[in-house]
This record gives structure tokens, sequence and C-alpha cells, in this order.
């Protein structure tokens, strides 16, 4: 079950861009084998969380911290536990499907990395694809590939932003399954999403950003536990 110690925790996180506050005094404790969902609006402020959560955006008020440490996107100890799909990857143009994810598994220390890509690449359907650039993708398969880009890396924190976008039914039931998997096995989770369904079958814990919305609501009735 989860351990006492959070792996991630912000505390009282505020950012504003100019005269717009986007996140106010938002603080979280993410333990390992629990998943979080931030839910809410558009604009909403979810996906700057998830960047101050990561170190991509520094907060102008308040402190995130992994595993005690404080959250720099540069911190190679940091880097090792974490992985992210926050925004569309820009991938190496010259680099085909099945060399993205070998020089990943590589790059962190994977061992036996070539048997690790070669499960990434059944589990995401991509290996048909396997020697094709990213560029010649589809949509849905290089939101595919971005998620295996996070499923061959060492992990204890995993955060995702609308990680369902541009899948097809098939594909979000395939995800819901292979996040809540992670969790089970002691994975601690945080993501945006907009699926009520993936909300329901993954999340241990729902954060409402902004006002509520259906979404939740429905997210909520499919087994989910809401914070205020």
């Amino acid at each position: 079950m989860a351990s006492r110690a959070p792996v991630l925790t912000a505390t009282s996180i505020s950012k504003s861009f100019g005269p717009a506050r986007i996140v106010h005094d938002f603080s979280l404790s993410v333990r390992a084998g629990e998943a979080v969902a931030l839910t809410g609006r558009n604009g909403a402020g979810k996906s700057t969380i998830l960047r101050m959560l990561v170190g991509a955006v520094r907060p102008d008020e308040g402190r995130v911290e992994f595993e005690g440490t404080r959250m720099s996107e540069t911190n190679a100890t940091i880097r090792k536990g974490m992985a992210s799909v926050i925004d569309d990857l820009d991938f190496f143009p010259d680099l085909s499907v099945v060399e993205h994810l070998d020089l990943l598994a590589r790059a962190h220390g994977v061992p036996d990395p070539e048997s690790i890509v070669d499960e990434v690449l059944e589990e995401v359907q991509l290996v048909p694809q396997s020697g094709q650039l990213p560029g010649t993708l589809s949509s849905g398969q290089r939101r595919r590939l971005a998620l295996g880009t996070a499923f061959v890396r060492p992990r204890r924190l995993l955060v995702l932003d609308e990680p369902e976008q541009r899948l097809d039914v098939e594909g979000v039931a395939w995800l819901a399954a292979r996040l809540a998997e992670e969790r089970k096995r002691g994975l601690a989770i945080v993501f945006a999403s907009h699926e009520p369904y993936l909300v329901g079958q993954v999340a241990t814990r729902i954060v409402q950003v902004g006002p509520p919305t259906p979404d939740a609501d429905a997210a909520a009735e499919a087994g989910a536990g809401v914070e205020a």
C-alpha cells in the first residue's frame, strides 16, 4: 500500500503570467500507489500546475519537492525517478520510432534496453511503424509514441497532461488499464484529464481545479473519490 513519505509534495504554489493569476495557493501530496487526477475546465490552470510539479515552470510562491528534494528539471537524481508527458514532444526528425525509445532507455541506464523497447513497442501498437520517422505517424500514433517514451524509463512518479488526447476508444481503454497497473505496482501518478472513464478507472483521488465540471461528476460516479 502507499508509503508514509510522499513521493511528490507541492506546498502553496502560485503562478502568474503578467497580471493574470493562473494558479493560487495550490497544495498537493502524492504517495506511492496513489493516482491523483486533476480535473477542471480548459484554462483553469491544470497544465500550469503540472509544469510546476515537474520543474518546467518555477512557482512564484511555494515549493515543490520530489522525495524531499526541491524540484529541479535538471536534477539528475530526480530525472531518474520521474517520467512525464506534458506537452507534445519535439521528436528528433532523423530518428525512427524504435531509435527514439532505444535512445531514452539507454540514456536512463535501463537494464536490457532492447527487451524493454520491444515490450513497449508491442504495447503501444507501434511495431509495424517502428522503422518510421515520427513525422510520418498519425496524431494518435504520435501520442502513443509520446506515452512510450515514459514507459521505457525508470520511474517512481509519472506526470501526464491529458494523456488520452487523440487516442481512440480502444486506446483510452488500454491507457486506463496500463495506468491502473502502474498504480497497483506502487507508482505515484498525477494526471490531468477530461475523460471520465480514464479518471474513474485510474484515480484514487480527484482534485478539482476551478469550478466543478460535469466531467468531475461523471468520474466520481465511476468510482473515484473527490477531494474538495
